[in-house]
């Protein structure tokens, strides 16, 4: 019974550890959405961030100011969608893919002389105060501290978000423009905060998985993870508490393949490795089919984007 519990908590820090990068983006993409905002782009700001972070931290010794160099790398490549969508009104979904091959190619480019390094990782917090709290301290100990971070995020986003006045605002702007100018406010600055702040969670996503889950930079590193945490923000339905859960289907689902591939299950470790993009996939396709049925939270401006990539003027 022991070594079951033992099994199982391994499995389930497996899985949070895994999901935190999606969480981040979700959480992120999710603000920016709700501004009345899609940033496809948010895949190539992860990237960036984890070659900007590897980088910095490979050359500094110091792997905070690589969090820190991933959070500024991915909030000044999301200006550019910034820019584009709302200084020069282009489509936001053709916006987000030029983003995203910009991340991708910069990050390829400049990253080849980091390719192979080895830096110190964040490390887990067992040799902090973190660890001493009563009981909750041995849970908390093994994450480490972009867990914590992101965990943390989700109440602080949620309260911003439903309990400030200025949340209120980034609400409406989502919903109406029309209504933020009546109340006397520019949404223009509201949406570009929200698209500043995307990239921020991107590049801290891309910090937590170069600098702490894998302590390494590999070219496409990220692997799709930042398109499947913005079907995830459809599942969340907007919402930062729905985030977690939503993000833990993919970190549920890596380290299941994982596990499954260490216990030589005889199945191809090619079909394997598609249980995190597949179990995602098919909740967001369920999950898609009761929106369009419900409404679901979506932000009202979001509609008149997706009907413009779908019927373009």
């Amino acid at each position: 019974m022991e070594s079951f519990v033992t099994e199982l908590l391994t499995l389930l820090f497996a899985a949070l550890r895994s999901a935190t990068p999606v969480l981040a983006v979700v959480l992120g993409e999710a603000m920016t959405q709700r501004s009345g905002v899609i940033n496809l782009g948010v895949e190539g700001q992860m990237l960036l961030g984890a070659m900007t972070g590897f980088a910095v931290a490979s050359i500094s010794g110091d792997p905070w100011l690589g969090v820190l160099a991933a959070c500024c790398a991915g909030i000044a490549l999301s200006m550019v969608h910034a820019i584009l969508v709302l200084g020069c009104r282009a489509n936001q979904i053709a916006s987000g893919v030029a983003v995203l091959i910009l991340g991708g190619g910069l990050s390829a480019y400049y990253g080849i002389p980091f390719v192979g390094n080895k830096i110190d990782a964040l490390g887990n917090l067992n040799h902090t105060f973190v660890s001493d709290i009563p009981l909750l301290g041995q849970f908390l100990g093994p994450i480490t501290p972009t867990v914590l971070i992101t965990l943390l995020a989700i109440p602080a986003i949620s309260i911003f978000l439903f309990r400030t006045r200025t949340g209120l605002r980034w609400r409406s702007t989502g919903e109406s423009q029309e209504i933020t100018r009546n109340l006397g406010h520019n949404p223009v600055p509201y949406q570009l905060a929200a698209i500043g702040f995307g990239g921020l969670m991107s590049g801290f996503a891309g910090a937590a998985l170069a600098v702490d889950y894998t302590a390494n930079w590999v070219e496409g590193m990220t692997a799709g993870r930042g398109l499947v945490a913005v079907g995830l923000v459809i599942v969340a339905r907007w919402n930062p508490w729905y985030a977690l859960p939503a993000a833990l289907l993919f970190g549920a689902s890596e380290a299941l393949n994982l596990k499954l591939q260490s216990w030589g299950v005889p199945i191809s470790p090619y079909l394997l490795a598609t249980l995190p993009y597949l179990i995602p996939l098919s909740v967001l396709m369920l999950s898609y089919r009761g929106l369009r049925a419900s409404g679901g939270g979506m932000p009202a401006g979001l509609r008149v984007v997706f009907q413009s990539a779908r019927y373009p003027t």
